[in-house]
Formats: C-alpha cells, structure tokens, sequence
C-alpha cells in the first residue's frame, strides 16, 4: 500500500484493532512540548512536515512517511513551514 487512500488507511487500521482513525491538521511552525498520548499510534504524513523527537533522537517526517507511537511514549512535535496534515489511527487499552 505505497500510496494509499484515506478510507484504505481507515479499513487497514481498523483490521489491525485501532478503535479511531482520523484527519489532523496542523499550523505551519506549530510546536507541542514533550507529552504523552493515553493510545497507541500508528500515522501517515500525507502532506507537509514535521519533526519528532522521541528518547533524544529527531526523526524528520516527510509527506508519505508514516510513524507509530507507543502508549504513553513521550515525545514532542514541531511542524515544517507548510504545517502539515496525518492520518492517525488511535488504540485506546481496553478497560
């Protein structure tokens, strides 16, 4: 799935157990602090870029990148000139 649909993300995400899938949108420039999801992640750049930094390592995700996040895995975002636009699949824990 090189280049797929939002719908087929949507289909293959919810196949593999995540419980939320959807569109995020954010600012160009935009930086969030260090902080944590109460989900796991699993996303898809599919346009602009962003920088994550996870354990003290940047990683520059770029349009057609994806990434995942583990529950409660701290970490901080800051988004290229152009902002940018994920697709994101969330698994929330089962209570």
């Amino acid at each position: 799935m090189n280049n797929p649909t939002f719908e087929e993300f949507q289909s293959t995400a919810l196949a593999q157990g995540f419980d939320e899938v959807l569109v995020r949108e954010w600012a160009p420039g935009q930086q969030i602090a260090t902080h944590t999801h109460p989900f796991e992640v699993q996303a898809r750049v599919v346009r602009g870029e962003l920088a994550l930094t996870c354990n003290g390592h940047t990683r520059r995700i770029v349009a057609g990148d994806g990434f995942e996040l583990a529950l409660e895995t701290p970490h901080a975002e800051h988004y290229g000139p152009a902002g940018a636009t994920f697709w994101v699949a969330r698994k929330h824990p089962k209570v």
